[in-house]
């Protein structure tokens, strides 16, 4: 460990980086370049999310919210895992929380989450005490609420502690500043030299782990301060707008919005399936099972609902049918549960950075009625894509006994998906 910080000397900062270098980046490179001979350092994250966030107000604290669709943690996690440099992330949350990080977090590949403590300083040093038998070079700490952060952001300031010891992203204020008396201005004040302080906020890990451990009882703003009381210049790198801090309800729909601004490319997709009925007991239709008669006949359970609906997905992002990614030839997918293609569909919209927005199912048939089971189909199809339910619509219909359906020989469905997806698809990491 003493060979790898050798790569990071200490000494003076360089001046203050008021706008990204064009060095901005290099460290991400050379974890790709592998003709580079310095090897990359280990990056780690750490995230705050123990806070009550009473300013928010809201029966959850604000990490836990609904931002189009997803928890903001999760949002903020997602980032970072997604980020190339990023070898692991940590969280740290509020004790009583736990089952709603275990909510927010299912199926993200995170180390066990850290008790936070009395004050933020005391839950970033009680998650750097977590991360530090991974001794990892570098550390960025982030706020939780903080969930549009980009990877151009995490590059430069990985970049930067190639040169520092600590660096935080901030922006410049553009606002005059006003210095009040009560409700009076008393001074109009220089904003040339005045930044927002954001997060990430990124260190050399021994480094920042040591100051934290000698500031011990105080209660400094941000992990900069503590930085700065143990004698660590600290760079500024250039933020983003857009990488605010959700305080408050109308934080949480600027954000919203942002990222729907993000995802300006709305596609809808469509989908058609058909199976034929058998003897049988039960059918499986939109992720239920329903006691019956008879049963669908198909390689796997048949569900013609989730097989509309995924192939409407597919169809979305142009990424073929469901024949192209689960074959009926292959045994794999003998009486597979259709929740399986339905899943994979919806992941594949996650890794172009975009996300579902809304889907629509008909169920065509005379039997079994499909009204008495609407609510669940809609709550598990909602869950299978991890979508809030009043994105989900279950519909059925007849053919007045006309047609294959009416004679009862088989089931249809028609399905659309609305998908809202990046113009220009981001790096890794972008929400």
């Amino acid at each position: 460990m003493g060979a790898e910080r050798a790569r990071f000397p200490r000494g003076a900062a360089a001046p203050v980086s008021l706008v990204p270098r064009a060095t901005d980046g290099l460290v991400s490179a050379a974890m790709s370049d592998p003709s580079l001979s310095a090897p990359a350092p280990t990056v780690h994250v750490l995230i705050v999310a123990a806070g009550r966030g009473a300013r928010f107000g809201g029966p959850l604290p604000k990490q836990y919210c609904s931002l189009a669709g997803q928890p903001v943690l999760r949002r903020t996690l997602t980032a970072f895992l997604a980020h190339p440099a990023v070898a692991g992330v940590r969280v740290v949350i509020h004790p009583d929380d736990r089952a709603l990080y275990d909510a927010a977090t299912d199926g993200l590949d995170l180390a066990e989450p850290v008790a936070g403590g009395a004050t933020r300083q005391e839950s970033v040093r009680n998650g750097l005490e977590a991360i530090a038998p991974a001794a990892p070079d570098l550390v960025l700490i982030h706020d939780a609420a903080r969930p549009l952060i980009s990877a151009g952001t995490v590059d430069r300031l990985i970049a930067s502690l190639a040169t520092h010891v600590a660096a935080i992203a901030a922006v410049p204020v553009r606002d005059t500043v006003k210095r009040a008396e009560g409700s009076r201005i008393a001074d109009t004040v220089d904003r040339t030299h005045l930044w927002r302080a954001q997060t990430p906020q990124a260190f050399r890990f021994a480094d920042i782990l040591a100051a934290h451990r000698a500031a011990v009882g105080l209660d400094l703003t941000d992990d900069a301060a503590v930085a700065e009381r143990a004698g660590h210049p600290v760079e500024l790198v250039m933020g983003d707008e857009d990488n605010f801090k959700i305080t408050t309800a109308d934080d949480l729909a600027r954000a919203e919005a942002a990222m729907m601004a993000r995802l300006g490319d709305v596609r809808v997709g469509q989908g058609f399936d058909v199976h034929q009925l058998v003897p049988g007991d039960h059918c499986w239709i939109n992720g239920i099972r329903i006691a019956h008669d008879q049963t669908l006949l198909g390689h796997s359970d048949a569900d013609v609902g989730l097989h509309a609906l995924t192939d409407a997905i597919l169809g979305a992002i142009s990424a073929g049918d469901i024949g192209q990614h689960f074959p009926p030839t292959d045994e794999r997918w003998r009486g597979a549960a259709s929740d399986k293609f339905l899943a994979h569909a919806g992941s594949l919209v996650k890794a172009k950075g975009g996300m579902i927005a809304h889907c629509d199912v008909t169920i065509i048939c005379e039997r079994p009625k499909i009204g008495p089971h609407r609510a669940a189909m809609a709550e598990r199809i909602a869950e299978i894509l991890g979508l809030s339910l009043d994105r989900v619509s279950v519909k059925a219909t007849t053919t007045e006994k006309l047609g294959f359906t009416g004679r009862g020989e088989g089931i249809a469905a028609q399905a659309t998906a609305t998908v809202r997806l990046p113009f220009d698809l981001p790096a890794p990491g972008i929400a």
